[in-house]
């Protein structure tokens, strides 16, 4: 693990205990403070990467409480327990979602923000709250915008594990080896090329690598920053279907459906410097074989 030993926190409610491949798991919720600050307590911590989070769009939509009490109030409460342990250095995972509609193409990170939906509005005041946190209590953090995070471990030992799965890739690929229904996309009259959404997609193990750096820099010393995270290419649906059938060596069975509510036409990321220099930009074509290739097999 890059020289440093993860303590993963988590109230495993999506997640899975056989997915915790190294050090010690913690199973509790961000929520509760006495959990929080016991951990703190128990474990020499350094510095703190924040995933938990409710992550799906459409859902968000429907269900936007949740979204705020699981993202906004479970974030504002790690903070207050931060804050009161001393500061460690917080690196948070946040979303292309809060640049809602974008005015240009790529996103450079400096780009208003406008969420369009509750999911990328609860990205929006953490980024808010965690920037008003560093500024009074002299925290340091770094923002990490994701874009479409995809693929799997290419050494085999961890595969993308969702119930239900809600994904393009996996989804298409399911759908090819005849695991899955046909895959349903979701409008092909946005105003793009093809007419189906164009993403950023961008590899798991970038995304890992992007982590390490970022929490290297901060325990160096480094201010607090925002990062976006994609390759600058982006890929439409279409697209990621006719791949996964020229690398599957099968036809992708799709239907066309109605547009959901909340998806931007276009997200492709402006990468910045520190990802050129750290990341592997690996291609769709790549990324889609790495999950290919454990798709094929049980879980």
């Amino acid at each position: 693990m890059a020289g440093l030993e993860p303590v993963a926190y988590d109230n495993l409610s999506t997640g899975f205990r056989h997915n915790v491949k190294w050090g010690p798991v913690v199973v509790a919720d961000t929520g509760d403070s006495l959990a929080l600050r016991r951990a703190l307590r128990n474990y020499p911590v350094e510095g703190v990467l924040h995933f938990a989070a409710s992550a799906y769009v459409g859902e968000s939509v429907k269900e936007p409480l949740r979204y705020y009490r699981n993202n906004v109030a479970a974030t504002l409460n790690l903070l207050e327990v931060l804050v009161d342990c001393g500061g460690p250095p917080l690196v948070f995972s946040s979303s292309c979602a809060t640049y809602g509609l974008p005015l240009e193409i790529p996103i450079p990170v400096t780009h208003r923000q406008q969420p369009i939906n509750p999911y990328g509005w609860t990205k929006f005041m953490c980024e808010r709250l965690i920037l008003d946190t560093c500024h009074a209590h002299g925290m340091r953090a770094g923002i990490l915008r994701y874009f479409n995070a995809a693929g799997a471990d290419p050494d085999g030992e961890l595969r993308e594990e969702h119930d239900p799965e809600t994904h393009l890739i996996p989804l298409a690929i399911d759908a090819a080896f005849g695991s899955a229904p046909p895959l349903r996309v979701f409008g092909d009259d946005y105003p793009t090329p093809d007419g189906t959404c164009i993403r950023d997609y961008i590899h798991v193990t970038d995304l890992a690598a992007a982590h390490v750096r970022a929490m290297r820099d901060l325990l160096a010393g480094g201010p607090t920053f925002i990062r976006n995270l994609g390759t600058g290419a982006g890929r439409s649906v279409k697209e990621v279907i006719n791949t996964v059938a020229d690398v599957t060596g099968r036809p992708v069975p799709h239907q066309i459906h109605a547009r959901r509510e909340g998806d931007p036409p276009a997200l492709v990321a402006a990468p910045e410097p520190e990802s050129r220099d750290t990341l592997k930009f690996l291609r769709l074509e790549e990324i889609i074989e790495t999950a290919a290739r454990h798709r094929k097999r049980p879980p």
